[in-house]
């Protein structure tokens, strides 16, 4: 493997452990709220947590499976935002992790050449490595939101990293 190849592995590596990490938060983060309080919005100007589950199936569908697979485009974004009912807890962590798996095979098959290419998406230009941090970045953005929303309804600990000592200090090589 040479460094280039390496330098790929490596992003593609991490990029799929923190999509990995954010599912599981939001799977943590559902275990705590009710089926009603899935499509409760804190205010007008936010959204609920089944919005914000849709949202991010549609946008990783649109970036990672659509441009970055080279597929057609069938987002529909403004309906990700505007259903307001008409799934369950368990229909949408169905719905997000097929489309995480599915966006995960198509970064990890990905060629050079399609991680180098230059591509429009929702009206910027992204290469293939642009896409996958916008992936990874987005899906954990909203994963936050998600966990802040569960902490303020439930005033409770989510437990993240129960079982981690997060006190321990770098190593210097």
């Amino acid at each position: 493997m040479n460094a280039t190849e390496k330098l790929i592995s490596e992003i593609v590596e991490n990029a799929l452990y923190r999509m990995d990490e954010s599912t599981r938060m939001i799977y943590t983060s559902l275990e705590h709220i009710s089926e009603e309080e899935l499509w409760k919005r804190p205010n007008d100007s936010l959204n609920s947590i089944a919005n914000l589950i849709l949202h991010l199936c549609g946008n990783i569908t649109q970036y990672a499976i659509s441009s970055l697979g080279e597929t057609v485009d069938i987002r529909e974004r403004n309906s990700e935002f505007s259903v307001t009912s008409g799934y369950n807890k368990k229909t949408l962590l169905t719905k997000l992790s097929e489309t995480v798996l599915t966006a995960k095979e198509v970064i990890k098959g990905a060629s050079e050449g399609q991680l180098t290419k230059k591509r429009e998406v929702q009206g910027y230009s992204f290469s293939g490595i642009g896409i996958i941090m916008h992936v990874v970045e987005h899906y954990s953005y909203h994963t936050g939101q998600i966990a802040f929303w569960v902490k303020q309804l439930k005033n409770k600990d989510l437990g993240f990293y129960d079982g981690v000592d997060l006190e321990v200090k770098n190593k210097l090589d």
